[in-house]
């Protein structure tokens, strides 16, 4: 998928949507760059996803285009995990359809509350 340009919302995009407030979520945290909602489809107890507020397609592109909102989703997972009192957890951000990513808006998984293997699959 084809980036139209970085940091600009796109308008099919569900988590653009989620930011403008189109579309409902169950925020967990907002700062000036970013949000973090819970995961509709949870994997764990905790399952919250960070993502910036401007479009970025993945990780990659996110960290390309600007480093210093890359910075700030890695810190709100921190403050997620803070606020779930997560003692042990996952940070996963899927980049690209063959590694599971299905929203092409960048965004992090703050996973807890259980046991998590290794390979995770």
């Amino acid at each position: 998928m084809a980036e139209e340009k970085a940091g600009t919302p796109q308008e099919d995009c569900l988590f653009c949507g989620i930011v403008a407030g189109r579309i409902p979520a169950t925020l967990v945290r907002e700062t000036e760059t970013t949000l973090a909602f819970r995961d509709i489809n949870p994997q764990a107890p905790t399952h919250v996803l960070v993502i910036p507020k401007a479009h970025h397609e993945d990780a990659a592109a996110l960290a390309a285009a600007d480093p210093a909102l890359a910075a700030d989703v890695l810190c709100e997972t921190q403050a997620v995990a803070d606020d779930e009192k997560l003692e042990s957890y996952r940070i996963v951000f899927n980049t690209g359809s063959g590694a599971g990513q299905t929203v092409f808006h960048a965004h992090a998984h703050v996973i807890g509350g259980r046991g998590l293997q290794w390979p995770p699959g």
